[in-house]
């Protein structure tokens, strides 16, 4: 077994009435490389600070080996003023006079990626400046590295490059994340702080898909034995209210263990109850099949080209997922969409009156003396949602606020249940388009569940712009991607885009980009080295985006029309709406199995 580098044992912390935590038992070991999940609220950020020294438990011990080097790593970055990127990573070191010290500031320059040291670290983006906040702590040479929310801020090179430095070397390390594929990547143990559990914390030896399977098999015991003890209870309270007399010790006994189990039931019952948390985006339900369109459209910023010849469409159900490095475009293309910014060339279509719903990364900046009430409605104690109005109390309980918390200032609320007061205030507009970017910074794992089957159920159409990969694989209908570099490309799922990043830092040809002119955003066929392709069926393939994209949309076609409750009324025409379906179903499986079976041709050895 590995030694021990801090143990904290039966560690309470409290703010004003209510404990984060109470009596728990935490260990980091060396060659730990830790998960730390749970609810927002639940204490992980205090748990990092207390074991970086940073703040104190109100009771029990937090004991650490002699001479242990820690390095802590907050949610929010920040550099002294005027200081370029070396000379933080220098300051980080102490003194670096000796030759090892400047040749460990420029393997680390290396290993982070800095194309300009001399930069200033206000400049930075949020990317870069969280790389430089973990290239900071790490050049210290911890013997434990500590990282709070470190993924919130990293595009997909940024989180691939953090998995990659953590688990390369031999620091332990204890992370608290809400990125389920950098937890099952990155983490060999998993720790969820809650008060679910009856020490306050369930540890797992293994990945996020381990700790999955253990917390149900743990959650089932549970459920199963609070089952008897409620039946043991009910047995003793009839027993009770026959009016048992304590005539003798035995009674006594059995009176006051009554009353123990009642409470244990009580304690049993107020742990399991989850946070009901409940999200409903407000449609407008618009019939348009149109909502959005861009033709050919192009934009460049300063000298960086950012995107050239872009076209696709919008229209309800689409659910397209934006995704790239930063400064790739992502921001820029959402002003467009919403005309905030015009295109260089090419053109941006809006249906009429159209309802766009923006959620921005940077949030609303609500005062922190505001209340919960007057931040869900500002001057009266109903909130008009869509069509409906409902009691500010019940809208913020749909939300997982407390009765109790109306009254609460917005600065004494942590960043997951602020993250939860703007999409509550978000929900009350309808929407024929919702844009979210980045709507997911401070959401624990159970409100990020909430929010992908909302988003999976809102009737129009969806930009989602998210480091989330789990998020974006499990909402996302396509995914348009852009590569930094001016390139992009349609494609069915994360993993495709990877390749199309990767290729393109490798300065792998990709294929030109078609257009796009449909509601939904099939993978875009991709031209791969190999076996060339007859005169036919090289026209076949530089037309099969298209044709499936044509197919799909005479599939929805059809679908509506089979919905259509007149079509009930008569049976033969239901008849025929139903075998439409089923054609239009088949030809878009055959034109699917043709591309595989092109896409496997192109593959193959010449």
């Amino acid at each position: 077994m590995a030694a021990p580098l801090i143990s904290c044992q039966k560690i309470t912390k409290t703010f004003g009435l209510v404990p984060v935590f109470r009596d728990l038992d935490f260990a980091v070991a060396e060659g730990d490389r830790i998960g730390i999940i749970g609810p927002n609220g639940a204490g992980k950020s205090t748990l990092l600070k207390i074991i970086a020294g940073l703040e104190h438990a109100d009771s029990g011990d937090v004991i650490s080996r002699r001479g242990l080097r820690t390095a802590y790593v907050p949610q929010a970055d920040h550099f002294p003023s005027g200081l370029s990127i070396r000379q933080v990573l220098e300051a980080s070191i102490g003194s670096p006079n000796h030759a090892s010290d400047l040749g460990s500031v420029e393997e680390m320059l290396g290993r982070a990626g800095f194309p300009d040291a001399g930069t200033p670290a206000a400049k930075l983006s949020g990317g870069w400046k969280k790389r430089l906040a973990i290239a900071a702590a790490l050049i210290k040479k911890p013997d434990l590295l500590l990282l709070d929310e470190p993924t919130n801020h990293l595009d997909l090179e940024g989180i691939e490059w953090l998995e990659e430095i953590v688990t390369s070397g031999q620091t332990a390390y204890a992370v608290i994340s809400h990125d389920r594929y950098f937890l099952e990547n990155a983490c060999r143990k998993t720790i969820e702080i809650s008060r679910v559990y009856p020490n306050g914390s369930f540890i797992v030896d293994g990945g996020y898909g381990e700790y999955m399977r253990r917390k149900a098999e743990f959650l089932e015991g549970q459920n199963s034995q609070l089952a008897g003890l409620a039946n043991k209870l009910r047995y003793e309270t009839e027993w009770l209210a026959r009016g048992a007399q304590a005539r003798s010790t035995k009674q006594q006994a059995r009176i006051k263990s009554a009353h123990t189990l009642r409470q244990n039931v009580d304690d049993a019952k107020d742990r399991n109850r989850k946070l009901e948390i409940e999200m409903q985006f407000s449609a407008s339900n618009r019939k348009t099949k149109r909502l959005i369109e861009l033709d050919h459209v192009s934009k460049t910023m300063g000298t960086k080209r950012l995107f050239t010849d872009l076209s696709f469409q919008l229209g309800p159900g689409m659910r397209l997922g934006l995704s790239g490095p930063n400064g790739s475009g992502k921001s820029t293309l959402l002003k467009i969409l919403q005309k905030i910014l015009p295109p260089d060339t090419g053109t941006v279509f809006q249906a009429d009156q159209l309802k766009i719903v923006y959620f921005d990364q940077h949030r609303e900046d609500i005062p922190g003396t505001m209340t919960v009430r007057r931040a869900m409605s500002e001057d009266s104690d109903t909130v008009r949602a869509g069509e409906r109005s409902v009691h500010v109390a019940t809208w913020a309980k749909q939300f997982g606020f407390r009765h109790e918390q109306l009254e609460t200032t917005v600065d004494r609320l942590s960043g997951g249940e602020r993250a939860r007061l703007l999409l509550a205030r978000l929900l009350r507009q309808p929407a024929d388009v919702l844009i979210l970017d980045e709507p997911t910074n401070d959401l624990d794992i159970d409100t990020l569940e909430v929010l992908e089957e909302s988003l999976c159920g809102f009737p129009g159409a969806l930009v989602l712009v998210t480091h989330d990969r789990y998020l974006m694989d499990r909402v996302s209908t396509g995914i348009l991607g852009l590569n930094g570099s001016g390139a992009h490309g349609f494609f069915a799922d994360y993993s495709q885009f990877v390749d199309f990043i990767h290729a393109s830092a490798d300065n792998t040809p990709t294929a030109p980009v078609k257009k796009t002119t449909t509601t939904s955003t099939p993978a875009a066929p991709r031209r791969t080295t190999g076996k060339k392709l007859s005169y036919m069926e090289q026209r076949e393939w530089d037309q099969m985006e298209l044709s499936i994209m044509n197919a799909e949309e005479a599939l929805a076609s059809a679908q509506q029309t089979a919905a259509d409750p007149s079509i009930a009324s008569s049976s033969m025409r239901l008849q025929e709406a139903c075998l439409a379906v089923d054609a239009a179903q088949n030809k878009v499986d055959t034109l699917y199995a043709r591309w595989a079976e092109l896409e496997a041709k192109l593959k193959e050895e010449p």
